[in-house]
């Protein structure tokens, strides 16, 4: 009995020492950083994203996952709230991605920043921030995964139609073909050999001849070209006089405004007749009416009264309420 009662008391302090040593390890690596609780809202799937995962920002270790729930506010979306030291630079413009651990395949929280912006993204415990969440690597490769494949399908299929039996042949006659030409070109090459060689005889090319013919095309073309230069140095020099005798007729003083100004003097001169000649021979012709006028009145005066000419015209006869009026006798 004493036996059993020594090793009840040994495994109680075993145990007891075991359970000293698990508590003072949780109390020396707890964390005594103060941290920001932020909220994401994905609406793909966090597979492999397991509560206490890391939170990185571009890289480097700056939180854990707290808790994955299904999101109350949007549904269909899983809602991870994540816990971050103070130090993380959280702004406005930063977002969240879902990464993946190469080896083991765990998820974890990657935060980036666009750099849209400097302000700080503050949060609560009483009111949580969320943070937008941007499809990972393998989300975008899972969602164009499909296409990928349909192309390369028909890449497989273009391929194998390229290498079918019939345009094998194609190809190999291709190929045959292609040698038979350069063995053409061969020949050929040796042919004009040959021919422009020195043992080509009167049957060849006249290669002085040739060339002098095309010195002398050479010098014939520069001659042209001179004369051109000459003619082109003529047509600048009469443009070169042209534009100063331009100048000099729209130049003040010139000829065109020594005829602006005679205009304009004889438009002056046409304005004073207008304004003295004129009203003068209007009256000298109102005063010459009048005196032909009176002519005819004298000329009538004499046809009626002839004998006015030597005895004058004498009294003139009383009107009607003068004395010695008389009325005529009625006919």
């Amino acid at each position: 009995m004493e036996n059993k009662s020594h090793a009840v008391a040994a495994g109680a302090f075993v145990l007891a020492i075991a359970a000293l040593l698990v508590a003072m390890a949780a109390w020396l690596m707890r964390d005594t950083s103060e941290q920001r609780v932020f909220e994401i809202s994905s609406r793909d799937g966090v597979t492999g994203l397991q509560p206490q995962a890391g939170v990185r920002y571009k890289g480097v270790l700056v939180g854990r996952v707290t808790s994955i729930e299904l999101d109350a506010q949007t549904r269909g979306s899983v809602l991870v709230r994540i816990a971050v030291n103070e130090t993380a630079p959280i702004t406005t413009s930063t977002y969240a991605s879902l990464g993946f651990q190469g080896v083991t395949g765990l998820a974890f929280i990657q935060l980036d920043d666009a750099g849209d912006s400097t302000q700080m993204l503050t949060t609560s415990k009483t009111q949580v921030t969320r943070i937008p969440m941007r499809p990972g690597m393998v989300s975008r490769f899972t969602s164009q995964g499909g296409q990928l494949l349909d192309q390369l399908e028909q890449a497989s299929g273009r391929a194998n139609a390229l290498l079918a039996a019939d345009n094998q042949k194609a190809l190999m006659a291709a190929i045959h073909n292609m040698g038979q030409a350069a063995a053409s070109i061969q020949q050929l090459t040796q042919r004009a050999d040959q021919m422009l060689g020195p043992a080509a005889g009167g049957e060849g090319m006249n290669l002085p001849r040739l060339a002098a013919q095309t010195e002398a095309t050479l010098k014939s073309m520069q001659a042209t070209s001179e004369r051109l230069g000459a003619s082109a140095d003529a047509v600048k020099t009469s443009a070169t006089e042209f534009k100063q005798m331009s100048a000099r007729m729209n130049a003040p003083g010139g000829t065109l405004d020594r005829i602006a100004q005679s205009t304009e003097a004889l438009t002056a001169t046409g304005q004073s007749l207008n304004a003295t000649l004129v009203p003068r021979l209007n009256r000298t012709a109102d005063e010459a009416t009048r005196t032909v006028r009176q002519m005819g009145r004298v000329a009538d005066a004499v046809n009626e009264t002839p004998q006015s000419l030597i005895l004058g015209r004498g009294a003139a006869q009383p009107g009607p309420g003068e004395p010695g009026f008389s009325a005529p006798a009625r006919r």
